[in-house]
């Protein structure tokens, strides 16, 4: 069974960095866009980067700058780094394999539990 295992969140300090990992199982990642959401508590679970097998990738705009995704397709494996961290992403942290349907991405596997980071001094 395709399994997704966020981690690597924590509580850092406004001004920290994080570094989250996902490990997709199975042997389709390499051809997928990977992404990387966030719920924070009473709002939708929203896109915050993605990465195109072509090496594409989009922000959130409320990140850009502060956070870079990138992956280790041997490893099947998808980073965020994220720097510069501020109150506002507060959230639980959660990464799929997404693909394009209709006129909206949709995530290709089971969601994962993922990781919670707190941003707070």
């Amino acid at each position: 069974q395709v399994q997704v295992v966020e981690s690597g969140g924590g509580l850092v300090q406004p001004g920290g960095s994080l570094r989250l990992s996902c490990v997709v199982s199975g042997n389709i990642f390499s051809t997928y866009t990977v992404a990387w959401y966030r719920q924070a508590p009473g709002k939708q679970r929203d896109m915050v980067a993605s990465l195109t097998v072509g090496g594409n990738t989009i922000y959130a705009d409320s990140v850009k700058g502060r956070f870079t995704i990138s992956r280790d397709n041997a490893k099947n494996t998808v980073y965020l780094q994220m720097n510069s961290l501020i109150p506002e992403d507060t959230a639980v942290y959660y990464c799929n394999l997404i693909r394009w349907i209709g006129s909206s991405y949709v995530a290709v596997r089971n969601w994962g539990q993922g990781t919670q980071v707190t941003v707070s001094s």
